[in-house]
């Protein structure tokens, strides 16, 4: 394999992954934040999406961040009949974030990162035998 076909495979993998961890870090910012206005909904889950396209110029499929999309799940409630956003019930909507399931998210997406600073590291390497041989 051509090494920088390998370095931009791991590259390309590299941004989806920073973005991925931005979006993630997102929503762990925003997991305990109300409505700015009352009546109005609080912060939405984003979730990250990431695309694939075959590039022609190298021969390889490279991996793109995508348009974080809006998780569509209902929004939590607590019952705070003293919060100023707390409707006529007395609930208070919160956004639907997970702590637990944004850090499992968070951890994968590191590991995904890793693996491909791994893969650079290793043609780095393997380009630098390479030119050692050759001389």
């Amino acid at each position: 394999m051509d090494f920088s076909k390998s370095m931009a495979v791991a590259a390309s993998g590299l941004r989806a992954q920073t973005d991925r961890m931005k979006t993630i870090a997102e929503n762990i910012a925003n997991a305990n934040s109300t409505s700015p206005t009352k009546g109005g909904e609080p912060y939405r889950r984003k979730i990250a999406t990431i695309t694939q396209n075959f590039n022609d110029e190298l021969g390889a499929t490279l991996v793109n961040s995508g348009k974080p999309l809006p998780d569509k799940t209902d929004f939590k409630t607590q019952y705070d009949p003293g919060n100023p956003n707390a409707d006529a019930q007395g609930y208070v909507k919160l956004p639907n974030v997970d702590s637990l399931v944004e850090i499992m998210d968070m951890r994968d997406a590191q590991r995904s990162y890793e693996a491909d600073l791994t893969m650079m590291q290793t043609s780095k390497q393997m380009m630098a035998s390479t030119v050692d041989l050759l001389k």
